[in-house]
């Protein structure tokens, strides 16, 4: 058995989005860029228009410092989240959810959700 262990300067999520925030699935053109929140970087990795009519995907990478928080918000399209680094605690419609590396978190259209940076992760 190993034990492996990473203290982090930034956390690194890639996403897939919808409209202009992080997420993946169907959901409305965006309009308007997000801003960019502090503490945090966002880049956008790719975006393409969907089947559907009025509908595209965007996939992006973001990054929080330690201790940072995403407050409550909501996304018009669904979500798919894939953690590459850190430790992290969501919370989606309100129920907390732990993350590490490797982790796969899916989020319903329009579900309330936060996230907060936890620095760090270790394996047993």
């Amino acid at each position: 058995m190993f034990k492996t262990s990473w203290t982090l300067t930034r956390r690194n999520v890639l996403v897939a989005s919808t409209a202009a925030v992080v997420g993946n699935g169907l959901a409305p053109k965006a309009t308007r860029a997000q801003a960019q929140q502090a503490g945090s970087k966002r880049t956008e990795l790719q975006r393409h228009d969907l089947s559907a009519p009025g509908r595209e995907v965007i996939q992006v990478r973001v990054e929080f410092d330690p201790g940072e928080v995403a407050p409550e918000h909501t996304h018009p399209g669904e979500e798919i989240i894939y953690v590459l680094e850190g430790k992290l605690e969501y919370r989606i419609g309100g129920k907390p959810v732990s993350v590490k590396p490797g982790d796969v978190l899916f989020v319903p259209a329009g579900t309330v959700q936060s996230v907060k940076n936890l620095g760090c992760w270790s394996s047993p």
